[in-house]
């Protein structure tokens, strides 16, 4: 029984050292076990030795000085110091089109005959519209239609007849007899026989000055309505197909700057006759921009501008005018922008205008010397570039190149290329910093001087 009692703690032993198949005694499985723990304790030491040269050396991965061995937070890329001009550029957007709308001012009278359509280009002479069939004649010039021309008609004062005293005709009173010392008949003009006095004003010359340009003579275009102005525009009348009257009604003509191209009419045909049905533009093609109220010193007149085009051209422009109510910045932009700003002025001006004063914004017109330079382009967004500060010949580096220095300000990291001063320097030690003073800053670089910094230097940008 006591053999039997000792196989069995042999085989439990056996069971705790599966892999130990040849014969031997307890101490020398024990022994064996130290021998392992120790070549696990050795290799442990040495994958960590491995791991820390290699950190040290660079052979790691990610987090490691760079592949070139400089110290960790230095950049490989490198920049020349630059002589250039540094142009500040401000872009608002803008609307090329035709400009404002602005409404005929039309006074004629009756149901509307013909209108003419969008984008028609009505020339002195032509018809704006026809109301009962009369044309309302476009004429060159700045003051409105307010009155009626034509000669003046006397006012008659013929007493012949009418009683005691009366004129003989002749010059004589009734009884025949001439007081003694009278002028002789033949030099006294009797009151119903006086001319027709001309009409003056400088409306008068304005009309004189369109009917000579169409080809009609006989008159002198004068500040005077005379019976010769009344003959040649019996003339005219009669190539309009009118009743030869000589007299020019506020309903027969309207006046415009000079030629200008329908933008569109807000009746039909059949409608009755009212002012403001047919707006126009300029024939020429213009921007309107919204400009901020608070941002608009550079609109100046005659300032120079940059206008890139919906087709990625850019032409340069001149500023025309400048308006001088704001409005709010909802009234939105483009040929309707003189309508709707007005609109949105007395709706959402006084709230949204007031409220915030950025929002407002105010009309910029800029016109284009060439048109020719916009191609076949009529209308469309463009982004209108206006220069605020310009440096001629300075030296510049990339914004990205600044470094902000301990002490305060910004420097220039020199880059080390192992040969400056004949040194030999080691591209992997720490860099030398210069520092600078900045100027304008634009287009991504900025403007650099110092007693350091000279053209072609060369420097790195910083991580």
């Amino acid at each position: 029984m006591k053999d039997g009692h000792h196989e069995p703690a042999a085989g439990a032993a056996g069971s705790e050292e599966p892999g130990d198949a040849g014969p031997g005694t307890g101490p020398d499985r024990a022994a064996a076990r130290r021998r392992n723990r120790l070549a696990l304790v050795v290799a442990g030491f040495l994958v960590v030795t491995g791991v820390s040269v290699a950190g040290a050396l660079g052979l790691g991965g990610g987090g490691g000085p760079d592949d070139d061995g400089r110290a960790p937070g230095r950049s490989s890329q490198v920049v020349h110091v630059t002589r250039a001009t540094l142009t500040d550029q401000t872009e608002v957007d803008g609307q090329l089109g035709h400009g404002p709308q602005v409404p005929f001012p039309v006074k004629a009278k009756g149901t509307v005959t013909w209108l003419p359509a969008a984008g028609t280009t009505l020339r002195r002479g032509q018809a704006v519209m026809r109301a009962d069939d009369r044309p309302v004649v476009l004429l060159y010039g700045s003051l409105p239609m307010y009155r009626d021309l034509g000669v003046v008609e006397p006012e008659h004062s013929d007493t012949a007849g009418a009683g005691e005293g009366a004129d003989a005709g002749d010059g004589r009173p009734a009884g025949g007899k001439s007081p003694a010392g009278a002028t002789p008949s033949a030099s006294v003009t009797r009151p119903g026989a006086a001319a027709a006095a001309p009409l003056n004003g400088m409306d008068v010359k304005q009309f004189e000055s369109n009917l000579s340009a169409l080809g009609y003579s006989g008159f002198t275009v004068d500040e005077s309505y005379t019976e010769l102005t009344a003959n040649a525009v019996r003339r005219w009348q009669k190539d309009l197909g009118l009743p030869q009257t000589g007299r020019v009604g506020t309903g027969d003509v309207v006046y415009a700057p000079g030629p200008v191209r329908v933008a569109g009419t807000s009746a039909r045909v059949g409608d009755e006759a009212a002012g403001g049905q047919v707006s126009y533009t300029s024939t020429s093609r213009m921007v309107t921009v919204g400009a901020p109220a608070a941002d608009t010193d550079w609109a100046r007149r005659g300032s120079q501008v940059t206008v890139d085009l919906p087709d990625g051209r850019s032409v340069k422009g001149t500023v025309a005018s400048l308006g001088s109510d704001a409005s709010s910045a909802s009234g939105g932009g483009g040929d309707g922008a003189g309508d709707g700003g007005g609109d949105g002025g007395g709706t959402d001006g006084g709230s949204g205008g007031g409220a915030d004063g950025k929002s407002a914004t105010v009309s910029v017109v800029i016109t284009f010397d060439d048109q020719g330079s916009l191609g076949r382009m009529q209308s469309g967004p463009v982004t209108v570039r206006y220069t605020q500060k310009q440096r001629r010949d300075v030296l510049t580096v990339p914004v990205a190149a600044l470094a902000a220095l301990a002490e305060g300000g910004y420097g220039l990291e020199l880059a080390d290329d192992g040969t400056r001063d004949g040194a030999g320097g080691d591209a992997g030690g720490p860099g030398r910093f210069v520092p600078v003073r900045t100027g304008l800053f634009a287009g991504g670089k900025v403007e650099v001087s110092g007693p350091g910094v000279h053209e072609g230097m060369k420097v790195r940008i910083p991580k």
